[in-house]
């Protein structure tokens, strides 16, 4: 595989080309990234559309699955489809990606069911749209690196990583304003653009590097496929209720698809250390910046995709309803009320990834790290009635944070390897990264579950009794598992109200009563200290994973700056691993 030219002859080409790479594969990283939180925040509307009740037990499972399912099947197949990329052409599989991706939203938008038939629907065809996302996301770092000299990579990987991580919080704003028109907008709106760019990417990139052919390893990608998938499964079945228990962690099913994921997971690195064209070259993790540039991302993964769930669910569960905002508007709000983090993260990318390409990786990324760090202890003192500017002013430091780390992480990483495995290394860079946002919801919602189980049962019957419910409606509604109410926050919905209805309960109530239980600040106010004991274990949670990222960083090594024209490398961050061989 051999680098572009930079030929006189050819330089204006080439110049042409790597900005047509850049613009098409940065719209495809957005487009991939938006549809991974668009649907988060259209989750009430879809709900209603398709007439499924968000808090009956069993609904929770399809909740879950149409948050998770996505990311879970990017964490399993990014690595297989940059390994494809590889051997067969990056544009190739990428180009296909862009196609698959929009097909998958054609369909989405015409789902005709109703009920679990119609989540169904949903799910299924939100798992083929993350696999075009897959195809996309596994490549697009590959064609950068290919398109642009050793002295730009930087601020196009820059580029590239901020359009990604703005797309996971512009989906929560899109999300709202199009889930206020038509819940089937949310999935409609990826069409046009979809079209365009299958079009544009198929007339106008092309293969700038040679395919290294091989073949599939496939007991290595069927163990690494099932045994992570088994994982992530696990995640989702531990934060349901199981038997009385507020989460499932206990449950004989749970335990044996952890156990039975991760026995899958050590046969595949047996596996890949003996057979001769492996998914993925276990040797790259012989290189410093290839190896703590990627573990410092999965812990900067699962804090970030912790904290926006989190987030989220504390601006529409408690602190809009407190301050006036109606239930059916909470999740709008929260998404523009999210949007200094998205501008945090506008304004540092670029900026980053051109100081990087200048001045080397590690310094920005680890003080990234160590900012982001800050911003979760920041957050965990901040009160849960707070000062809007305080908190835009936190989570604007956390957006370039994270601009100041992904962008120059990203760079490392990529540029430390041979060109010839530079797909395969975008494919782990990307499951570390989507393995790591998939990982925290079940993380982040376990802690939070844990600090709200202790007392928030005993604070909703209590305030239910005081407000004249009796005693034994006021128990079963306290004993609703405390995922459901999460969730109801998250969805807009006030649970005591919807929960209360079918009772009859609220008609024997005086008219001040049930202004009170079915307005504005009761759940809110109930949860408002239970939810408090949570989020500050969870922020100091994510504070740790920073200040473990910052560290990580600190060991990928020094010489992470790219040599220009003529000077040496440092042979021990350089050396390209080699490839096996049968005998």
């Amino acid at each position: 595989m051999t680098e572009p030219s930079n030929a006189p002859a050819g330089r204006s080409t080439d110049d042409r080309y790597k900005w047509t790479a850049l613009t098409n594969t940065t719209a495809a990283v957005f487009m991939s990234a938006l549809d991974g939180s668009i649907v988060l925040i259209a989750l009430p509307a879809i709900f209603r559309g398709i007439h499924l009740d968000p808090l009956a037990p069993g609904n929770i499972a399809y909740l879950l699955w149409m948050i998770m399912g996505y990311r879970l099947v990017q964490a399993v197949l990014v690595v297989t489809v940059g390994r494809l990329g590889d051997m067969y052409g990056r544009v190739k599989i990428y180009n296909s990606g862009f196609a698959v991706f929009t097909f998958a939203s054609i369909l989405l938008s015409f789902d005709p069911f109703d009920g679990g038939h119609g989540a169904m629907w949903l799910i299924g065809w939100r798992l083929l749209q993350a696999v075009g996302g897959s195809m996309l996301t596994a490549n697009s770092a590959a064609i950068l690196t290919d398109a642009f000299p050793k002295e730009q990579r930087g601020f196009a990987l820059g580029i590239n990583q901020v359009a990604a991580l703005a797309g996971m919080f512009i989906g929560l704003v899109a999300g709202g304003l199009l889930s206020a028109w038509d819940w089937r907008a949310v999935f409609w709106v990826n069409v046009p653009v979809g079209v365009f760019f299958t079009v544009w990417a198929y007339r106008t990139l092309r293969e700038t590097a040679k395919g290294g052919g091989g073949r599939i390893d496939w007991w290595g990608n069927i163990t690494f496929a099932v045994g992570l998938s088994s994982v992530l499964i696990a995640v989702t079945f531990g934060l349901q209720p199981y038997h009385g228990h507020t989460m499932g962690w206990t449950n004989p099913l749970v335990d044996g698809l952890i156990a039975g994921g991760l026995i899958l997971l050590a046969a595949f690195v047996v596996i890949e250390n003996r057979v001769s064209a492996p998914m993925i070259q276990l040797s790259l993790f012989r290189l410093r910046a290839f190896t703590f540039g990627n573990l410092a991302g999965l812990a900067i993964s699962i804090g970030r995709g912790g904290m926006q769930f989190v987030l989220i669910i504390w601006l529409q569960g408690i602190w809009l309803p407190l301050h006036g905002y109606d239930y059916s508007d909470t999740p709008l709000w929260a998404g523009i009320f999210m949007l200094p983090l998205t501008a945090g993260f506008l304004a540092a990318g670029p900026v980053s990834g051109y100081l990087s390409d200048r001045f080397g990786s590690r310094g920005l990324a680890t003080s990234g790290a160590v900012l982001f760090g800050g911003s979760f202890l920041g957050l965990m003192v901040l009160p849960i009635d707070f000062s809007y500017w305080i908190f835009a002013l936190l989570i604007a430091l956390n957006g370039i944070a994270s601009g100041m780390f992904a962008s120059p992480n990203s760079s490392s990483i990529m540029g430390s390897v041979p060109a010839r495995l530079r797909g395969v290394a975008s494919g782990m860079r990307a499951t570390f990264q989507n393995s790591g946002t998939a990982v925290s919801i079940g993380v982040f919602f376990s802690l939070m579950i844990a600090g709200l189980a202790s007392s928030l049962p005993h604070s909703l019957t209590s305030g239910l009794q005081q407000q004249g419910v009796p005693a034994h409606v006021a128990d079963h509604v306290g004993g609703l598992p405390p995922v459901s109410s999460l969730f109801a926050a998250q969805l807009g919905v006030n649970p005591v109200e919807h929960l209360l209805q079918p009772t009859g309960t609220l008609s024997h109530l005086t008219a001040a009563q049930q202004q009170t239980l079915t307005g504005r600040e009761f759940f809110p106010s109930l949860i408002a200290g239970p939810f408090h004991s949570g989020l500050v274990i969870v922020f100091a949670f994510g504070a740790t994973l920073a200040f473990l990222a910052a560290i990580a960083s600190l060991l990928r090594g020094t010489n992470t700056r790219p040599a220009k024209a003529g000077e040496p490398t440092n042979p021990a961050t350089s050396r390209a691993p080699q490839e096996k061989h049968t005998p």
